[in-house]
C-alpha cells in the first residue's frame, strides 16, 4: 500500500473515531461512572439487591464501553506511528505489518461505529430469542435447530453467555421451537435485525429420492426487561401448567414435574421453561420471558399505528428476510440489505457479524426515511 493511501485511510479512521466519541458522549459516560463508583463503594449497597445488581451492571457496561473506545483509539494512533517509522526507514516489512494492523483496526472501528447506531429505547438490553420451525416438515425442524446452533455459536465467538429456557424437540429430527437468552449489552439491538422468516433450500437429507426441499423457520427477538419497565401481569390471568422435562425422542431428563408452562389467557401467549431443576426457578424464568413478550406485543401494537411493524411472522412463502441456498449453488443472502456470502458453512458456524452490521445500517436508514 502506498503512503498516500495510508494517509487517507488514517485520516478517515481518525474522523470516524471523533464522530463515535461525540455520539457516545464520553465525558458524560465518565461522569456517570464516577457517580456509580461512589454508589458501589457505599457499605449499604447490597441491602437492596435488585438495585445493587442494576448499579454494578450499569457500571460494568459503561467501563467496558469506555475501555473499548480508548483501546481502539490508541490502536489507531499506534498504526499512524508505525507508518511514520516505516516511511522514515524505508522498511517494507514494517510497512506490511502496518497494513495488516490497519485492516484489523478498520474492521473494529466499523463494528464500533455500528454500535453507535443502536440508539433505540431497548437496544442496550440483553435479548431473548425464539425460533420456531415453519413450513417444510422434518427439514424445517432440522433447519430450526441449525439456526439455534448458529446463534449460540455466534454468542460463543463473542464470549456472550447463553441461557436456554426451553427446547421442544421434533419427533424425527430437529426442534419444533426453542427459547434462549443471550446475556450481553446491546444483544437486543444487535439481534433484533434477525427477526423474521428464514428460508433454506437444499437437497433434503431426509428424502430417500434426494429431492430439493424448501423449508422455513421464524426468528423472534425481544428485549429482557428491567424492574423499571412498566409491565404488570395479573397472576389470575396466567394459567400455570407443570410437566416433566424431556429431551430428544421424549427421553426424560428430570424425574420430577419441574418444567413450567405459562399461558397468558388474554393474549394467548405461551412460554415454557425447563432448564432449572426447581419448579419455582422455572416459573420465575418463564415469567421473565412472558413479560418480555408482553412488552414486545405492546410496543408492536403502538408501532403498528405508525405502520412501523408488521404482524406475526408466518414462516412461509412470501415474507422471508434471508435465504440460505445450498443447492444448486451456495449462497446466503439478506433480502433487505442485499448483503450476501458464498460460504453458508461459515454462517451456520456463527459468522453473522457482516449480516448484523448490514441489517443495523439498513434499519437506521429505514427509520430516517420514515421520519422524513
Amino acid at each position: 500500500m502506498a503512503g498516500p493511501d495510508f494517509d487517507a485511510e488514517l485520516k478517515q479512521l481518525q474522523a470516524t473515531m471523533r464522530t463515535i466519541e461525540q455520539v457516545l458522549d464520553l465525558d458524560t459516560m465518565k461522569a456517570e461512572v464516577s457517580s456509580l463508583e461512589e454508589q458501589v463503594a457505599a457499605p449499604d449497597l447490597w441491602d437492596d439487591q435488585p438495585n445493587a445488581q442494576k448499579v454494578t451492571g450499569r457500571l460494568s457496561l459503561l467501563q467496558g464501553e469506555i475501555e473499548r473506545f480508548e483501546t481502539l483509539n490508541g490502536r489507531v494512533e499506534d498504526v499512524g506511528i508505525l507508518v511514520d517509522l516505516a516511511k522514515e526507514e524505508a522498511d517494507s516489512e514494517t510497512l506490511a505489518e502496518a497494513e495488516t494492523e490497519l485492516g484489523r483496526v478498520k474492521k473494529e472501528v466499523e463494528a464500533l461505529e455500528v454500535r453507535t447506531l443502536l440508539s433505540g429505547e431497548y437496544d442496550a438490553r440483553e435479548a431473548i430469542v425464539t425460533i420456531r420451525s415453519g413450513a417444510g416438515g422434518v427439514d424445517a425442524a432440522d433447519f430450526a435447530e441449525t439456526l439455534m446452533r448458529m446463534y449460540t455459536r455466534w454468542a460463543e465467538q463473542h464470549k456472550y453467555p447463553v441461557e436456554v429456557f426451553d427446547v421442544s424437540y421434533a419427533e424425527e429430527a430437529g426442534i419444533k421451537s426453542a427459547e434462549f437468552a443471550i446475556h450481553a449489552p446491546y444483544a437486543y439491538g444487535t439481534l433484533s435485525v434477525e427477526a423474521g422468516t428464514h428460508r433454506l433450500v437444499r437437497i433434503s437429507p431426509f428424502d430417500n429420492q434426494g429431492r430439493r426441499q424448501t423449508s422455513f423457520a421464524a426468528v423472534e427477538v425481544v428485549p429482557v426487561l428491567e424492574q423499571t419497565d412498566e409491565i404488570e401481569v395479573d397472576e389470575n390471568e396466567v394459567r400455570v401448567d407443570v410437566f416433566r422435562s424431556g429431551g430428544p425422542g421424549g427421553q426424560s431428563v428430570n424425574t420430577t414435574d419441574s418444567a413450567v408452562r405459562l399461558t397468558h389467557i388474554p393474549t394467548g401467549i405461551v412460554v415454557s421453561c425447563q432448564n432449572e431443576k426447581s419448579q419455582l426457578q422455572n416459573k420465575a424464568s418463564a415469567m421473565v420471558v412472558l413479560k418480555a413478550k408482553l412488552l414486545a406485543k405492546k410496543k408492536a401494537e403502538e408501532a403498528a399505528l405508525k405502520k412501523d411493524l408488521k404482524g406475526d411472522v408466518a414462516a412461509s412463502w412470501g415474507d422471508q428476510m434471508r435465504n440460505y441456498v445450498l443447492n444448486p449453488y451456495q449462497i446466503v443472502k439478506d433480502l433487505r440489505t442485499g448483503f450476501e456470502t458464498g460460504n453458508p458453512t461459515a454462517v451456520f458456524d456463527g459468522e453473522l457479524d457482516g449480516f448484523l452490521e448490514a441489517g443495523i445500517r439498513w434499519r437506521r436508514g429505514a427509520d430516517k426515511a420514515a421520519q422524513n
